[in-house]
C-alpha cells in the first residue's frame, strides 16, 4: 500500500520543466550543444531526434527491402528448382504417357510376330515330315497290314526286298493323309533303309508278331533298340507304336505281356551294350546315345516321344474272307495325321 501511495504521489508531483532541468545537458557541459550545430538547445535536441529517427527509419526501411529481395530471390530459385525437379509422386505429363503406352504396344507386336514365327517354323518342320514307317522283323505281317490299310482287301504277299510307299487317307477325315512307308524287314536291309527315310518319319508303327513273340524276343528288342537309341529319331522324337499283330491266333501274345517282356529285355540289353558299345553299332549314323534314364531300370515312360500299344490282326478273325481288325490302328493314325 505504501509503494502504491508514493506512485501516485509521483504522478501527481511530475513537472516535465523540472524534468527537462534535471535530466537535460547542462550549458557550457561535455553534452552541451555546440553554437555552430545550430538552433537551440531544446529545438537541437528535438531536430537532431527527427533527423536520427529518419535516418533510422531509412536505415532499417533499406535492411527490410534487402531482407524482402532476399527473401523473393530464395523463392524464385526454390520455385526453379521445383519446376524443373518435379517430385516423384507428381503423374507423368500425357505426352510421356503416350510415349510409354506406345513403347508397350510395339514389345507386345514384337513378341507376338516372335511367337508366331516359331510356331510357324516348328508347324512347317512338322509338316515337312508326313511319313509313316512301317517297321518290324520278317514275317511279322508289316505288308499284309500296308495292304489292308490301303485298299482294306485281303493279299498274300511275300517277304519284301525293297520298300512300299502310298498315301493314305484317314478313315473318319479324308482331307488328312499320311504317306505310308512299308520297309523290309530282313536285317541286312533294315538300318540301310531306315537312315534313308528317318529323317521324313512323321511316326513310326512296329509291328510284332505276337504268336513267335517269345521265339524272336531278342531280335525284337535289338531292332527296336537301334531305333530307340538313334540320335535323328531321338530328336525328332516321332510318336510309336508298337502294334501287337496277330492276335487272331489263340497263341497270341497280349499287348501288355509284350510291352512288360520287351522293357526287361532292352533293360539287359542296355548294360550289355554300355560294356561292349561297338557291338550294336550298325547304323551309319552311330547308335551311341543312351537308352531310358541312367541307373533306373528301363520302361518306355523314359523315351522322350510317346510309346503306346495296341492289338490288331491283318488277316482278321475270319481269315481271307474277313475284314481286319485295325481299330485301335486306325484311330491312332487319325490322331497323328
Amino acid at each position: 500500500m505504501g509503494w502504491v501511495g508514493r506512485d501516485k504521489g509521483a504522478r501527481r508531483n511530475y513537472n516535465p520543466q523540472e524534468a527537462s532541468g534535471r535530466f537535460g545537458r547542462r550549458p557550457g557541459g561535455p553534452c552541451a550543444r555546440r553554437p555552430e550545430d545550430g538552433g537551440g538547445g531544446g529545438g537541437g535536441s528535438g531536430g537532431e531526434s527527427r533527423e536520427g529517427h529518419v535516418v533510422a527509419s531509412g536505415t532499417v526501411a533499406r535492411a527490410a527491402g534487402g531482407v524482402a529481395l532476399f527473401a523473393m530471390d530464395t523463392v524464385q530459385v526454390t520455385a526453379a528448382r521445383e519446376g524443373s525437379r518435379p517430385p516423384q509422386d507428381a503423374p507423368l505429363p500425357d505426352q510421356d504417357v503416350a510415349r510409354v503406352q506406345l513403347l508397350i504396344s510395339v514389345a507386345v507386336a514384337l513378341l507376338v510376330v516372335v511367337a508366331l514365327l516359331i510356331w510357324k517354323f516348328i508347324q512347317s518342320r512338322k509338316s515337312s515330315r508326313r511319313a509313316v514307317l512301317l517297321l518290324g522283323l520278317c514275317g511279322s505281317g508289316k505288308t499284309l497290314l500296308f495292304v489292308r490299310l490301303l485298299t482294306g482287301n485281303f493279299r498274300n504277299t511275300q517277304t519284301s526286298i525293297t520298300d512300299s510307299s502310298a498315301s493314305y487317307r484317314v478313315k473318319n477325315d479324308k482331307r488328312m493323309n499320311v504317306t505310308l512307308i512299308d520297309l523290309p524287314g530282313h536285317e541286312s536291309l533294315r538300318l540301310q533303309l531306315l537312315d534313308r527315310f528317318k529323317v521324313a518319319a512323321r511316326a513310326i508303327v512296329f509291328v510284332v508278331d505276337s504268336v513267335a513273340f517269345q521265339r524272336e524276343m531278342k531280335d525284337v528288342a535289338e531292332f527296336l533298340y537301334q531305333i530307340l537309341t538313334d540320335n535323328t529319331v531321338l530328336r525328332n522324337a516321332p510318336p510309336l507304336l508298337i502294334a501287337c499283330n496277330k492276335q487272331d491266333v489263340t497263341m497270341a501274345k497280349s499287348s501288355k505281356l509284350i510291352q512288360q517282356q520287351l522293357e526287361r529285355e532292352l533293360n539287359t540289353l542296355r548294360v550289355t551294350v554300355s560294356a561292349a558299345p561297338s557291338t550294336m553299332d550298325g547304323s551309319s549314323s552311330g547308335s551311341a546315345s543312351q537308352l531310358g534314364r541312367k541307373g533306373k531300370e528301363f520302361d518306355f515312360s523314359q523315351l522322350p516321344m510317346k510309346v503306346e500299344f495296341v492289338e490288331c490282326s491283318a488277316k482278321g478273325s475270319k481269315g481271307e474272307e474277313g475284314s481286319a481288325d485295325l481299330e485301335g490302328l486306325e484311330k491312332w493314325l487319325a490322331r497323328i495325321a
